[in-house]
């Protein structure tokens, strides 16, 4: 069940956010960066991971009022007052430096209330209309932190952002069927050969392997249009940070290729040294 109020102090909360971040595909909030930046990027993580694993783990009676307790706690937040989870008073503090907005904190609980009734897509139209909920909206939260929220960048962002929540979909295809959802579209499923319960085998079927290779490459082109703009218009910390992210994805990416796309048998991750050496290659320019 997921812990509102942990029982924990600061330190072990930290420790746990460090564990949880460090299972994810990109730098969270590197420790190259600033000790300001990487406060407020973690902070944004904490109510990022708190949203989803009540949309996730909760027990499924729970989730409704729990994301309402979120929502409330953002409004208190909003009107400046002291919110009640740790999580947002953690929160708060950054928005107010940054000024930023409360709508794509919004967005995030909306992705989860989604999840609770939404739990197949037919077309990765519809998937792209999920993850401008789901993902986008993380990466609006960190062009404003870092200042650099102007539209041209925000559309890159947006790709970028989608890229790196397909790929996740790829890579827990078999996790979200157990958890009763298919993110993989419906149309492309068929276009494959594809059954849903060829999700819950053991090893991934060669169809169904088509049908991952499709989805990581539109992450891919995704990743390819997005990334130009954001490394030509961003500057500084800004730039080397959504690089890092940048880089994970691509990582990411050529996992799930090495591993021959068989998310069924085993976990498809990047390696430790893959994503240094692209995150390189992201601040030079590189596409790979």
């Amino acid at each position: 069940m997921v812990i509102i109020e942990p029982p924990w102090s600061a330190a072990e909360h930290d420790r746990a956010l460090d564990r949880l971040a460090a299972r994810e595909n990109f730098p969270v909030a590197a420790r190259l960066l600033p000790a300001r930046h990487r406060a407020d990027l973690r902070a944004v993580y904490g109510f990022a991971r708190l949203v989803d694993d009540i949309g996730d783990e909760a027990p499924p009676e729970q989730r409704s009022k729990l994301l309402g307790l979120v929502d409330d706690d953002l409004d208190r937040v909003f009107a400046g007052r002291t919110p009640n989870l740790p999580q947002l008073r953690r929160l708060a503090g950054t928005v107010h430096a940054h000024r930023v907005p409360a709508e794509p904190f919004r967005d995030l609980v909306r992705a989860n209330r989604r999840d609770q009734v939404v739990h197949r897509y037919e077309t990765f139209d519809e998937l792209r209309g999920y993850c401008a909920l789901s993902a986008a909206p993380v990466g609006r939260i960190v062009l404003h932190l870092f200042r650099a929220h102007r539209p041209a960048l925000v559309a890159a962002s947006d790709d970028v952002c989608t890229a790196l929540q397909v790929i996740e979909h790829c890579q827990d295809a078999g996790q979200d069927y157990r958890a009763g959802r298919i993110y993989l579209p419906g149309e492309d499923l068929r276009r494959f050969g594809c059954a849903e319960e060829d999700l819950g085998r053991a090893v991934t079927p060669t169809r169904l392997r088509g049908v991952l290779a499709l989805e990581a490459g539109r992450a891919a082109e995704l990743l390819d249009r997005g990334t130009p703009p954001l490394m030509a218009g961003l500057t500084g910390w800004a730039r080397i940070a959504v690089a890092g992210y940048v880089a994970g994805g691509r990582a990411a990416l050529s996992a799930l290729a090495r591993g021959h796309y068989d998310v069924l048998a085993r976990r498809l991750r990047p390696r430790r040294a893959a994503v240094p050496v692209r995150w390189v290659r992201v601040l030079e320019g590189g596409r790979r």
